[in-house]
């Protein structure tokens, strides 16, 4: 158990951060302030699922979805063998219907992210907010000083085994196969977050919570069960819309890498790539995807903050999926060794992810 006085400091410095994970920031007393209270809020409102469900002003559906949750957490610790402590036991019910705004930032001639540095989990590439009115704020001055900026709704987040991470009613709308990937994909956060490697820890997340949606799916619902094929369905499209954005990205690298021209020309270069990409996105990758998920992308700006922000949950998830190949195609071995493996290098998770199973 951790220490209480280490808790109190934890709680009055976290802040929300994209979509995974809760840490303080350095900025400004009143924002860490604003995190606290926001924290303060959702941990007050906790109740236990349990009692929600047993509740008589609970829905049916809201009933079967929380008895999913419970199912999806036991499946995350004892089939894949995840540290789910106390997560996802207990339900806090938001007065909106989105947790926060998130903000990311790059330079225009080059995939340098903005980023912001934090106790706990080091630097992270985005930064939270509660009101829109802070999040266009903020963006503005980013734009003032030259940089790309993308700002994204999150509904989901974890505070790395902290507290008693509580299902949200952001979340608890999520059709079934999200809902489930989600909550494996947080309780991941408490085995392993290694700090500075952001990218590592939600893509890796992101290859725990598909693949654990589709053994769960696919083991209680059947093979060829609608759960189960949609559950596979959207762990393929991640796959692809993956390698779509690494070749973006890469294509986009040898541009920023040139020395032979100035910032300004590789941003005006830059326009003729970002087109590109928009129509082979349009005309070669959705027609290849099984699902819906991905159709909002092509009404995203296109710009360096929106490619860094998304390719932090999609970065080579073709690599998880190839070791989980090559050790057989046992989950919770592959997780069990990738943990393993990556925090025996922290500086650098990726190669230690190669050397996974061979």
């Amino acid at each position: 158990m951790k220490r209480p006085s280490r808790r109190i400091f934890v709680l009055l410095a976290l802040l929300l951060l994209a979509g995974a994970t809760w840490t303080c920031s350095a900025c400004s007393a009143a924002y860490i302030v604003r995190a606290g209270y926001e924290e303060a809020k959702i941990l007050a409102a906790r109740k236990p699922i349990v009692d929600v469900i047993a509740a008589p002003g609970t829905s049916a559906e809201a009933k079967r979805r929380l008895e999913l949750v419970l199912t999806a957490r036991d499946f995350a610790e004892h089939a894949l063998g995840l540290d789910a402590g106390d997560s996802y036991t207990m339900y806090t019910r938001l007065e909106r219907d989105t947790l926060a705004l998130v903000l990311a930032g790059a330079r225009r001639d080059a995939f340098v992210p903005v980023t912001w540095w934090f106790p706990i989990v080091g630097s992270v590439p985005y930064k939270g907010y509660f009101s829109m009115e802070d999040a266009r704020e903020a963006q503005a001055e980013l734009e003032q000083d030259g940089f790309d900026t993308f700002i994204r709704a999150t509904s989901a987040f974890s505070t790395l085994g902290w507290f008693n991470d509580p299902l949200l009613s952001t979340v608890l709308r999520y059709p079934d196969v999200p809902l489930v990937s989600t909550v494996i994909h947080e309780i991941t956060h408490n085995s392993i977050y290694i700090p500075g490697q952001t990218a590592f820890n939600e893509s890796f997340a992101n290859f725990v919570g598909d693949r654990g949606a589709i053994a769960l799916f696919c083991g209680m619902d059947g093979p060829d069960s609608e759960r189960c094929r949609r559950a596979q369905d959207e762990w393929a499209d991640n796959l692809v819309f993956a390698a779509y954005l690494n070749e973006l990205v890469a294509e986009l690298d040898q541009l920023y890498d040139r020395d032979d021209i100035d910032a300004a020309t590789k941003v005006e270069l830059r326009e003729p790539i970002f087109e590109a990409g928009r129509t082979r996105f349009r005309d070669e990758v959705l027609p290849r995807m099984r699902t819906d998920r991905f159709r909002g992308f092509e009404r995203l700006p296109m710009n360096n903050a929106t490619l860094l922000a998304r390719r932090l949950y999609y970065d080579r998830l073709d690599r998880f999926e190839a070791a989980h190949v090559r050790l057989g195609g046992g989950l919770r071995e592959t997780i069990e060794a990738i943990i393993e493996a990556a925090e025996a290098a922290p500086e650098d998770p990726w190669a230690a992810l190669e050397g996974v199973g061979t």
